[in-house]
Formats: structure tokens, sequence, C-alpha cells
């Protein structure tokens, strides 16, 4: 007797999209550990690990999960440099010298220049960088890609000086007020990698738009910048990195104003849904993403239940 096929249950389907994202961060993920072995003195910290590589590679699998493994490589690699450039500055660095010099280094590479031995982080832009000129949209898009990561570059060396420098004796502050630290949010590097994945794996269509995508993408990277911070407080306190809860009097203040640009990104995103909606998609995944990532884990550790 023949058995009757099951009908399948429903969210089967889903199931199965979720484990083929899960096997293109796999994807990920092994290239990433080809990434560190071929740079192992800009890996060598612990938080390196097998956890945070897995973090890297499910985030950019998930937010963009039509790419295959391949189309992906250089965004996921990117990403990677953006938590080694951050180890660079926010753990490294012992001083402003040290913070001005990755900077130059990092911008000379940008503009062709062979790394000096030794300046690991640039060595690994400089390939980011050589990856990136077979793609043919590269060569014209290249200064809008420069500009990104000097805004980021910019942003992160103003965050050291916010948490290192004294006190303004005019001022009376150092520390900014929570709209120019949301102005600084470039230090997320999320448009950077958002940049350097459109250039690397957009149609003409989608390049068309960089422009819109570019903006649409600021506004997500400030409610990422929020969604961080409302979940590692803890962390940033014990390592001493700056936290948007840290500005303020009351911490609601902080949940407001993700409220605010949250709903405004999301209402952003639904103009840009009618162009692009494909990359509308993406950026609106970013915040979904972060939100449920960070209510378990944290990229540069477990957190506590």
């Amino acid at each position: 007797m023949t058995e009757t096929p099951r009908p399948a249950r429903a969210g089967q389907d889903a199931v199965a999209e979720q484990g083929r994202v899960c096997a293109l961060a796999v994807r990920g993920v092994r290239d990433l550990q080809n990434v560190t072995a071929a740079h192992p003195e800009l890996f060598d910290a612990a938080p390196f690990d097998a956890a945070l590589l897995s973090s890297v590679a499910t985030a950019i699998a998930f937010t963009a999960p039509w790419h295959t493994a391949a189309e992906l490589r250089i965004t996921t690699r990117t990403l990677l440099w953006v938590f080694a450039a951050d180890w660079q500055v926010d753990y490294l660095a012992r001083s402003v010298d040290d913070v001005r010099e990755m900077v130059t280094d990092c911008l000379a590479v940008a503009d062709g220049a062979t790394p000096p031995p030794g300046r690991h982080l640039a060595r690994l832009l400089a390939d980011l960088r050589d990856e990136l000129t077979t793609v043919p949209a590269f060569a014209r898009l290249r200064p809008i890609w420069r500009d990104e990561l000097a805004r980021m570059l910019a942003a992160v060396a103003r965050e050291w000086d916010w948490k290192h420098l004294p006190t303004d004796p005019t001022t009376g502050r150092r520390l900014p007020d929570l709209d120019r630290y949301l102005d600084n949010a470039d230090n997320l590097a999320c448009s950077f990698v958002n940049v350097t994945h459109w250039i690397a794996t957009g149609d003409e269509k989608t390049l068309a738009q960089l422009t819109d995508l570019l903006d649409a993408g600021r506004g997500v990277q400030r409610v990422l910048r929020l969604v961080n911070d409302l979940a590692t407080q803890g962390r940033d306190a014990e390592w001493g990195d700056l936290n948007a809860l840290l500005l303020v009097d009351d911490p609601a203040q902080v949940h407001d104003r993700l409220a605010e640009l949250t709903a405004r990104s999301r209402g952003d995103l639904a103009a840009l849904a009618e162009r692009c909606p494909r990359q509308a998609d993406y950026l609106g995944r970013q915040i979904s993403f972060t939100g449920g990532f960070y209510q378990l884990s944290d990229f540069w550790g477990a957190r506590d239940e």
C-alpha cells in the first residue's frame, strides 16, 4: 500500500529557508577562517574566536540572504576588518599618535598605497581594496568608497578623543551630548560596510540609487548605534567604551530616541522600497537582525542572561 504524502506543516518552508541562510553563514565562516589565518598578527587577541567569526558571517547572511557565499565574500570580510579596526583603536592604541597613524595608513591604502611592513590593519584593507578593483563599478565609485572610509575613520578617532582627552576648560565638557554622539554614528562603520556591499554586488539600478541608499543607511546606522549601546552597557563600562547611556540623566531618553529613530527609518525604508525594494529590505533586515541578536548575545562575547 502506497502511503499518501503528508502535507507540509505550516512554517516548514520558513525553517528550510533559515537552514539555507545558516548554511550560507557557514560558508562565510570558513572564508573568514582563511582571512584570520593569513593575518595572524591582526587576529591574535582572544575575542577573535570562532564565535565572533560566526556572528560576523551570520549577520551578513541574514541581512542579504538572496546572494551566494561568493557574492557576499567582500562584504563579510569588510565587516571583519571593521571589528579589527575597532580593536586596534579602542583597545590597542595607547596615544593619539597611534590613532592618527592608523587613520593615515588606511587612507593611504584607499588611495592606492602599499602598506608599510608591520601595519597589519592596513594590509588587510589593501587586500579588500585589491579585491574590489576586480568589480567593474569600483573604478568610478571608488571616491565614494574612500569617502565612507574616511568618515568612519574620522568618527572612530573622534570617539577616541572623547574618551581620552582632558575636559575642555572653557566648556567643562569632554563627552558629547546625545545628539552629537549620534551624529558620530559613522564610528559603527555600517555605512562603510554598506557601500562596499553595494559596489561589490549591486546592479546598475542599485548603483544609480547609491546616494539615496547611503542616506537611508545612515538613518539605520543611528538606530543600530542605540540598539548596540542598550544591549552592551555592562561590557562598555567594563572595557571603558563610550555608551549613549553615559550621556543622559535618564535612560528613558535613549529608549525614546531609539523608538523615534526606528519609526523614522522604517518610514524612510518604506518609501525607498518603491524604487529599490531589495536594498530597502537589506537595510530593514539590519534593524531586525540586530534587535534579535542583541537580545541574547554580543559580537564580542556571550551576554549573561
